[in-house]
């Protein structure tokens, strides 16, 4: 892992960075100078100097010119307009430690400069051509995603976005089996399309618009769920659904492994396998959801699903494929693929050579920099120290996760578990105030989503968890 220093802006870009004092109260704000706050790790990076719109001038335009269901995080947003590695720095110069991870996206690190360097050689040689024509970036890259799937799955479509990606695996399934129920669980979040919206399970996410092919099964959920860690008694549910709800047979069964949206939620153990062998029964297909739960994030395994002993026959990935460039991909056998020969199937921004050739930078990175290995090494000791910390606040009802994608869930009351929906946004206002960036997320909005990029070190966790400690003891 690097190394790295926090460096001042000199003096004469002071004009530009709105001024020496404001940045010099940064510093102080963040623990730089100030001994009474937790201390940012050191880090070598000065920011290029930022003479663009203030956040102001970008909320308004974004209010008159972009779609009103856009929002945003905290009661003063950030106007971030630098990264680098696990930080991000905001119009003023200032640094915050990002453990969100741009929604568990950013994989090797903010502008990690080999990906940046693919990016720009590839843009400077051929930008776009579609797949009409051959390009080596889509085939190397196919390849090396290819070598990292068990069994047969060795099949890669290249869509723009997880979506994107979801959708085309309900399309495939449903081509391949002849039928059209699928089975998805409660709870989850698959995407914001028309199929997708159907498979999501989370009222704040669905529009009043036709969903329809799609039955919910019950969250396994560790947490909250009646049948706690035992999975496969979740799993009877799934067959109760294929015997009331269909007519026996079903196109395939989609889930994550970790729900993200809904709130750093794994499934619980033995859920998987036993749903698997009766989606089998009935003829379906099984559909990995690795959007943001793959690339090594769990630390333990390469993909989510590894960690429960299957193997699915679609596998769906973005967000953390391109560590921020627009790319997903869907992943299956020789035999199942053949099922979208059947018509024309056309992508025209899928496998783009400048994304594909960042892609395969990214998994480069990944493996050159064992990313995977630290996002076990880290995951594993900030887990812990969450839950040291979890013994100190009444109001962490629950620590889960695993690697660095990690929840905190607060409860004004644990035994009742009831949620604690404004506490949350308090704390996250705190946090940001001392230079820590953190997601939530959960059916009622209280679960901390901790996601940042791999290269985040045990310097970065103590910080975090420091300036959450002081955050809640504020409540």
């Amino acid at each position: 892992m690097q190394s790295f220093v926090v460096r001042r802006v000199s003096s004469s870009s002071s004009g530009l960075r709105r001024g020496l004092s404001r940045l010099a109260g940064a510093d102080a704000l963040f623990g730089n100078s100030n001994a009474g706050l937790p201390k940012m790790p050191p880090f070598d990076y000065t920011p290029p100097p930022y003479d663009g719109p203030s956040a102001e001038e970008v909320l308004r335009k974004r209010a008159q010119f972009l779609s009103p269901s856009l929002f945003h995080f905290y009661k003063k947003p950030l106007n971030i307009v630098d990264g680098k590695m696990q930080y991000l720095f905001d119009e003023d110069g200032r640094r915050y430690l990002d453990a969100f991870g741009g929604i568990a996206t950013v994989s090797c690190g903010h502008c990690h400069p080999e990906v940046v360097e693919a990016v720009i050689n590839q843009t400077k040689r051929l930008q776009h051509s579609t797949v009409v024509y051959l390009n080596h970036a889509i085939a190397d890259f196919a390849e090396a995603l290819a070598s990292k799937m068990p069994g047969d799955l060795k099949v890669v479509f290249f869509t723009n976005s997880g979506t994107e990606a979801n959708e085309l695996a309900m399309m495939i399934t449903r081509l391949y089996t002849g039928c059209q129920d699928i089975i998805s669980i409660r709870n989850s979040y698959h995407g914001n399309a028309a199929g997708t919206m159907g498979a999501t399970a989370q009222s704040i996410w669905k529009f009043n618009v036709v969903q329809s092919g799609v039955h919910h099964a019950v969250n396994p959920d560790q947490y909250r769920g009646i049948f706690g860690s035992e999975g496969p008694k979740y799993a009877q549910d799934v067959q109760e659904i294929i015997d009331y709800g269909t007519s026996g047979q079903v196109a395939g069964f989609i889930s994550e492994a970790i729900q993200g949206v809904g709130g750093i939620m794994e499934l619980a153990p033995g859920y998987l396998p036993a749903v698997y062998k009766i989606i089998k029964k009935a003829g379906g297909l099984c559909i990995a959801d690795e959007v943001q739960s793959g690339f090594g994030r769990t630390g333990s395994k390469f993909w989510g699903f590894e960690n429960h002993g299957v193997i699915p026959d679609i596998v769906t990935m973005a967000k953390g494929i391109g560590n921020g460039i627009p790319i997903g991909a869907v992943i299956t056998t020789p035999e199942i693929a053949q099922a979208l020969t059947r018509r024309n199937y056309f992508n025209t921004f899928g496998g783009n050579p400048v994304c594909t050739a960042g892609g395969h930078a990214v998994l480069r990175v990944i493996e050159k920099e064992k990313l995977q290995e630290n996002a076990f090494t880290v995951g594993s000791y900030l887990k812990e120290r969450l839950k040291e910390l979890q013994t100190k606040h009444e109001i962490i009802g629950d620590v889960r996760g695993r690697g660095l994608m990690l929840g905190v869930e607060l409860v004004t009351d644990r035994q009742l578990k009831t949620p604690a929906k404004s506490e949350i946004l308090h704390v996250m206002d705190e946090m940001k105030d001392m230079g820590v960036l953190v997601g939530k997320g959960g059916f009622f909005g209280n679960v901390f989503r901790i996601t940042p990029p791999l290269c985040f070190t045990k310097q970065d966790s103590d910080f975090f968890v420091d300036v959450m400690d002081i955050a809640l003891s504020k409540l």
